[in-house]
């Protein structure tokens, strides 16, 4: 088995070399590390050409975005299993990758679900929320609930079955494809109980007021393209309970 890794970074010299180190220290065997880079004016190619696992892919171009770029890692992936590590996420402990290989043989699934840990920047060790995979089914999909998207893996197979990542979407596309991929394309999958990704506090889907309004409005319409019944009021009910992932 081997397991590609695509990380899409721009302008992420602060950042990636906590990314890449991470993945080079994960003690899984079969790794192939592609990194796609959107023609960042900063050190971030030169970091990665210096940092990345043996093995890996580079490629620095003019992209449509983040599900684009994700697009173009995803396509270049040879591996049997796929994850995305954004530039600014790291995996919780060496032998992540290793743990989703046992789950993948041991559960002969199309995904493997984990959990995700968010910290301030410079305090990977401190998690402040934890998201819990385990909350998701595919049944409270018009409630806005899905799997944390950086612990979520899927066999390449079933990549090919669900499709691209759409880029007309601003922040949701992520959601769009869990619409197809759990409710349209009913994917099986499993829950590793485990804390897999570390990612930091201020990405794009956690940076106040008008991300919020954006995503919520844009889980409606995700919801609504693949033929589910869904409304604001529905996707908006499950913030008293993500107040839950917050860790005291």
């Amino acid at each position: 088995m081997k397991i590609s890794v695509v990380t899409v970074a721009y302008n992420a010299a602060k950042t990636i070399s906590d990314t890449l180190n991470s993945v080079t220290a994960q003690s899984f065997p079969e790794v192939e590390h592609i990194v796609v880079d959107g023609a960042s004016q900063d050190n971030t190619v030169s970091i990665a050409r210096q940092l990345q696992r043996k093995g890996g892919k580079l490629i620095s171009e003019r992209d449509l975005g983040l599900y684009d770029a994700m697009n173009k890692g995803i396509a270049l992936a040879t591996g049997d299993i796929i994850g995305l590590l954004n530039a600014d996420d790291i995996y919780a402990h060496p032998d992540v990758l290793s743990r989703i290989a046992q789950a993948f043989e041991s559960h002969r699934v199309d995904a493997v679900l984990g959990d995700v840990g968010f910290f301030q920047d410079g305090s990977p060790d401190r998690i402040k929320r934890r998201y819990n995979s385990g909350r998701f089914t595919p049944k409270r999909i018009p409630w806005g609930w899905m799997p944390a998207h950086p612990a979520m893996f899927l066999t390449r197979e079933a990549y090919a079955r669900v499709g691209r990542y759409r880029t007309d979407y601003k922040i949701c596309s992520d959601f769009e494809f869990v619409v197809r991929a759990f409710a349209k394309e009913k994917l099986n999958y499993v829950h590793l109980p485990e804390l897999l990704i570390k990612m930091r506090l201020d990405g794009i889907s956690t940076s106040g007021l008008k991300a919020t309004l954006t995503i919520n409005s844009e889980s409606v319409r995700a919801c609504r393209d693949n033929g589910i019944y869904t409304n604001l009021a529905m996707i908006m009910s499950k913030y008293p309970l993500k107040l839950l992932e917050y860790v005291r």
